[in-house]
């Protein structure tokens, strides 16, 4: 196959239609350069079709489609570079993936799309989390056994590798937030890094007439006044936080997306990204770190006046939300607490609550491995388990439990019960630190002569446990996702190429009727110019993964995958529904990730598709076709998501 030259690809079809000064607008879908032309008629169909790397040209809803196939991004690109006034802005609404429409109340949606990013934003750093949960879990066994002293060089070179991950999550999560909002990854990267920064890196300041040199949190704690042109700002720790890097990155991506289509090229470069950090920065310093500390202390002092009415109020509702203050962040304003009440009593009894909240998400965790069979699924819940039971609970969290709502409620209304059974006892703990099953000795013994209350401690921590993993496996997989898992699995099986003949089989990606392509209301696909395939009318709005592979290319509406053999598969929802502008889709997996057949690849909003007076249709395409073997299509009619749908013979691997 020819190698195509993008540039003169853009600037051959730019001429076809009309040149730039026939162009009101031009944006991309995930095969197609959709242009809006001041006048159609100036276009010459037959001159573009002929161009090199174009398959054909559509004319639909007022736009001029020019097919250009998995490469669109290739050809786009190029025209941005030789034509940035045609395309400036022009995607920006392509990265908005949450759908507004839906029958939950606002607070529902709200809660709803919320942990959509939230998981959509994990979802590529899972396997990296749990790696270093892992790390973390295995030093603590070997340094408690004595075989490794947490003094020497290589313990702490271990920690560090392990800690990492952790300690700099949020410019970890800067980038798959800014793919997510896109917004500009390096800006985001910068933004994320001044967050640690103030904590970090020590500067020269003057507290109390003298030079010192220390971070500028040190420096607020020291009892040094920070502010911003005269605005108090309350710095809080930023390491291992969530939320206000994510929060940071989506007022980055407004920001970009309101600026930057009225600034001039040629500044553009770095006037946009100067502009958000003089603007964002310190909106996250003077908004984020106050309200965190404000939320933070709100509650700790809230525990302290319920644990004076109730015990056992205080310890169910400690337990039950101490995950959810983890995911926001503002549980470090409980450590204080937990030290004062050591320094001064010799004890703590809100620490011990802490044990049931953890063990309450590895029994989650562990339910979800037990009661699913999809081998990714399996590998992240089995992994979370062993980090959060040696005190790491963020791959538990992130990775299994919270997209999972049901199973994320059952996690906290089991800790809950544990806590009430732990604070109702009135346990206590002699010491501070992280809380696993390694650390359930800190409330060992009586040294105070007060009463020993390890056994309760241990009662409720097992209590926690065993009740999620139990209603987890009954009660907190759905059914949609309990056959869709089966599917999965089933679909893993058969997946694989067959060494002996190099067969490929992909499977349906949505529940529904398949269809032939030749049944698609959409020239470009019915009429295989973009290669063979078959198409599902969806009574489901759940897309899976038909294939294992890279992804590729990631829009709204669409996914393309690449196999390790070199398929090249296209998953599209609907037709013209890159008009949509990506309402009533949720992207969930992020360009360059690795994904396994039945892996969620997009949930759509069926009903306002239709609403919206658009086809659902689902077309599957396999679009570099006419390079494999024979593909045949194996399925029709109604069927389910995983069953098997076409097969492609004699596929020879790519390096």
């Amino acid at each position: 196959m020819a190698k195509i030259d993008y540039s003169r690809l853009a600037d051959d079809v730019l001429d076809g239609v009309g040149g730039e000064q026939n162009v009101k607008s031009v944006s991309h879908c995930a095969t197609r350069l959709r242009f809006v032309l001041k006048d159609n008629a100036q276009a010459d169909k037959d001159a573009i079709a002929k161009v090199p790397g174009v398959i054909s040209t559509v004319e639909s809803g007022g736009q001029f489609q020019v097919v250009v196939g998995n490469s669109v991004p290739l050809a786009y690109a190029a025209l941005e570079k030789t034509h940035p006034a045609l395309t400036e802005g022009a995607d920006a609404s392509l990265t908005a993936t949450t759908s507004d429409a839906g029958k939950s109340n606002p607070l529902t949606r709200v809660l709803n799309a919320a942990i959509g990013v939230v998981s959509a934003i994990f979802a590529p750093i899972i396997g990296t989390l749990c790696a270093a949960g892992i790390l973390k879990g295995l030093l603590m066994i070997v340094s408690t056994a004595g075989w490794l002293s947490t003094t020497s060089p290589t313990y702490q070179i271990l920690w560090t590798a392990a800690d990492a991950f952790f300690f700099f999550l949020p410019l970890i999560l800067a980038v798959p937030a800014a793919r997510k909002f896109g917004a500009n990854i390096y800006t985001a990267l910068t933004l994320a890094g001044a967050l640690v920064y103030t904590q970090v890196q020590n500067i020269n300041l003057v507290l109390n007439d003298e030079a010192v040199s220390m971070s500028l949190r040190a420096f607020q704690q020291a009892g040094g006044a920070v502010d911003f042109f005269g605005i108090p700002v309350v710095l809080q720790s930023y390491t291992s936080t969530v939320i206000p890097i994510i929060l940071a990155v989506y007022l980055q991506s407004l920001i970009e997306k309101l600026i930057a289509p009225r600034i001039h090229d040629s500044v553009r470069n770095f006037i946009v990204p100067l502009v958000v950090l003089v603007v964002v920065f310190p909106v996250a310093l003077l908004a984020l770190g106050p309200v965190g500390n404000l939320v933070g202390q709100a509650i700790a002092d809230f525990f302290l006046l319920v644990q004076g009415f109730s015990p056992v109020l205080t310890g169910f509702l400690f337990a039950a939300l101490w995950q959810v203050m983890v995911v926001f962040g503002i549980h470090w304003a409980m450590v204080p607490v937990f030290i004062n009440n050591l320094a001064t009593a010799g004890y703590d009894t809100f620490k011990p609550l802490v044990w049931p909240a953890v063990f309450g998400q590895a029994g989650a965790a562990l339910g979800v491995f037990l009661r699913l069979k999809e081998r990714r699924v399996r590998g992240i819940a089995g992994s979370a388990v062993v980090a959060a039971l040696f005190g790491v609970t963020e791959p538990a969290v992130y990775g299994v439990n919270v997209p999972r709502k049901r199973v994320f409620g059952i996690a906290i209304l089991s800790a809950g019960i544990g806590g009430a059974i732990v604070g109702g006892a009135g346990a206590k703990v002699y010491g501070y630190g992280l809380s696993g099953i390694l650390t359930l000795p800190l409330g060992y013994g009586d040294p105070l002569g007060l009463g020993d209350t390890f056994l309760w401690l241990i009662i409720g921590t097992v209590v926690a446990f065993v009740l999620s993993t139990v209603l987890t496996f009954f009660f907190g997989i759905t059914k949609k996702e309990f056959a869709a898992d089966r599917a999965a699995s089933a679909a893993e099986r058969a997946e694989a190429s067959d060494p002996s003949t190099g067969t490929r089989e992909l499977v349906v990606p949505v529940a529904g009727t398949v269809i032939p392509l030749a049944e698609v209301e959409d020239p470009v696909f019915s009429s295989g110019a973009m290669g063979a395939g078959f198409a599902v009318r969806p009574t489901d709005g759940k897309v899976v993964a038909p294939v294992s592979g890279v992804v590729e290319a990631v829009l709204p509406h669409a996914i393309g995958i690449r196999t390790a053999d070199g398929v090249e598969v296209l998953v599209h929802v609907g037709i013209d529904t890159v008009q949509m502008n990506g309402t009533a889709f949720t992207s969930k997996v992020a360009q360059g990730q690795q994904v396994s057949v039945g892996e969620a690849l997009i949930e759509a909003d069926l009903e306002a598709i239709i609403a919206a007076g658009y086809d659902t249709t689902t077309v599957v395409a396999v679009t570099n076709s006419d390079d494999l073997g024979e593909v045949r299509v194996v399925a029709s009619g109604p069927t389910t998501a995983g069953s098997p749908a076409l097969t492609i013979a004699a596929i020879v691997p790519t390096a």
